[in-house]
C-alpha cells in the first residue's frame, strides 16, 4: 500500500512538471516524446549520482529555447544534438570547481550583474517569435487565420495569466498545463485542431532517434548557454534543501549534484531531447504536499520514460495548434527575463556604477540585436555569446564608482 501511495505520488510529480516540460520540444520543433525520455533518463542518472537522497525531478530547460531554434536553423538537428550533448560538460566545470574553490569562486566568477542580463536576453531573444506563433504565423506566412489566431492565443494566454495569479496553491504549480489544455478545447470547438492523426497513430510507438553529428561550432555555440541553468541549479538545490530543512549542498554536495544534473544533460542531448534541469514547480509541490521522499521522484522519471512511448498521446501532442503555443510563449518568455530583472534588484546591482552600466547594456545589445562574432570557420551567436562577453568584463573592468555632479 506504502508503494502504490509512493506512486501515485510520483504521478503528481509529472503532472506538476508536464506542462514546462513538454513545451520547449513543442517550441524548438524536437520530439516531445525523446524529452519526456531524456527527463526520465536524466533524473534516473542524477539520483544514482546523488545516492537518491535529493527530491528534485529534472525536465526540459527554458534556457536553450532559443539557442536550439538558432542552432538547427544554422547547423541542423544531428549538430544541435551534439551541441547540447557538449553543454552537459559546463556543470562538469562548475562541479570540479566547487569542489576545488568551494562556492564562493562560482560567485566570484559569475555575479548577479552577469547572470541577470544573460537570463534577461534568454526570454526577450525569442519574443518576436512568441508574437509571429501568436498571431498565426510562421515561416513568414500567415498559416492559421489572423483573426481566429489572435482569439486562440489571448483566450490562452488570458487563461494562465487568471491562474497564475488567482489559482489555488496547487493550480499555480500547473498554470502552463491548464493554460494549454484550454486553449486546446476551444480550438477544438473553433474547428483549428487536426484529429486524424491522433486516430491513425499506433499506442505504443517507439521514438524517432537521430544520429547526433560531430560539430565543434555547435558545441561552442551551445557550452556557454549552459552557465544560466548551470547557477540555476545552484539555486534549485538549495531551495528544496530549505522546504526539506536538509543541507544538500553538503550532503551530496553540490559537486555531485551538478555532475548528475550534467550527465542528464549529455545524455538527453545525445537521444535528441531538450537539457534538463531543476523544476521550481516541483519544489513548490514538495513543499505542499510534505512529501519529500527522493523515491516519488523515482516514479515520476518511470512514469516519464513509459509516456514517451505512448504513441497516440504523443500524437496528441503534436496536434496543439500553433497560436495555443503562442499564447503561453507571450507571458513565459516575458517571466523568463523578468527573473534576470529580479536577479539585479535582489542583488541590489548598482547600475549607476560604470561596470555594471557596460555589462548590462552591451549583454542586452548583442543578445537582442542578433550579433554574431565569427572567428575562422567558428561562430558565436546568442546566449552563448552574451554569457562570454559579460565573463570577460566583469575580469577586465575595475569597480570604480560613478563621479558624483
Amino acid at each position: 500500500m506504502n508503494q502504490l501511495k509512493t506512486a501515485v505520488a510520483g504521478a503528481q510529480i509529472l503532472f506538476v512538471a508536464f506542462g514546462a516540460m513538454v513545451l520547449v520540444p513543442l517550441l524548438t520543433g524536437l520530439n516531445p516524446a525523446l524529452a519526456l525520455l531524456g527527463a526520465g533518463l536524466g533524473t534516473l542518472l542524477f539520483q544514482l549520482v546523488t545516492k537518491r537522497k535529493v527530491p528534485i525531478f529534472l525536465g526540459s530547460s527554458f534556457a536553450f529555447i532559443a539557442p536550439i531554434i538558432y542552432s538547427v536553423k544554422e547547423w541542423g538537428l544531428p549538430s544541435t544534438m551534439f551541441g547540447l550533448f557538449a553543454a552537459g560538460f559546463m556543470y562538469f566545470i562548475f562541479a570540479a570547481l566547487i569542489r576545488w574553490r568551494g562556492l564562493d569562486a562560482v560567485h566570484k566568477l559569475l555575479p548577479p550583474v552577469v547572470i541577470g542580463p544573460v537570463i534577461m536576453v534568454i526570454g526577450l531573444s525569442v519574443a518576436s517569435e512568441a508574437s509571429k506563433m501568436a498571431m498565426g504565423q510562421s515561416g513568414g506566412k500567415q498559416v492559421i487565420d489572423y483573426i481566429d489566431s489572435l482569439i486562440l492565443s489571448g483566450f490562452t494566454f488570458a487563461v494562465t495569466v487568471i491562474v497564475s495569479v488567482f489559482g489555488s496553491k496547487m493550480m499555480k504549480l500547473i498554470p502552463i498545463l491548464i493554460g494549454v489544455a484550454s486553449g486546446y478545447v476551444l480550438a477544438l470547438i473553433m474547428g483549428l485542431v487536426d484529429t486524424s492523426a491522433i486516430i491513425k497513430a499506433p499506442w505504443f510507438a517507439v521514438p524517432h532517434f537521430e544520429t547526433p553529428q560531430v560539430n565543434w561550432q555547435a558545441a561552442l555555440f551551445m557550452l556557454p548557454v549552459a552557465i544560466a541553468p548551470a547557477i540555476e541549479h545552484i539555486g534549485g538545490i538549495m531551495a528544496i534543501g530549505n522546504v526539506t530543512g536538509k543541507n544538500y549542498t553538503k550532503d551530496p554536495g553540490l559537486d555531485k549534484t551538478l555532475a548528475g544534473d550534467g550527465l542528464g544533460v549529455c545524455v538527453a542531448g545525445l537521444i535528441g531531447g531538450p537539457p534538463v534541469t531543476t523544476y521550481g514547480e516541483v519544489t513548490g509541490a514538495v513543499m505542499i504536499t510534505k512529501n519529500s521522499n527522493p523515491v516519488i521522484m523515482t516514479w515520476a522519471a518511470i512514469f516519464a520514460i513509459f509516456m514517451a512511448f505512448f504513441g497516440k498521446f504523443n500524437a496528441f501532442l503534436a496536434s496543439i495548434p500553433m497560436p495555443v503555443m503562442g499564447g503561453i510563449m507571450l507571458l513565459l518568455f516575458g517571466t523568463i527575463a523578468s527573473l534576470g530583472i529580479k536577479t539585479l534588484i535582489d542583488a541590489k546591482v548598482d547600475l549607476m556604477q560604470p561596470k555594471n552600466l557596460v555589462i548590462v547594456s552591451s549583454v542586452l545589445t548583442t543578445g537582442i540585436g542578433g550579433m554574431i562574432i565569427k572567428v575562422g570557420t567558428l561562430s558565436f551567436a546568442g546566449v552563448g555569446l552574451c554569457a562570454v562577453l559579460a565573463i570577460i568584463l566583469n575580469c577586465v573592468l575595475p569597480n570604480t564608482k560613478s563621479e558624483e555632479a
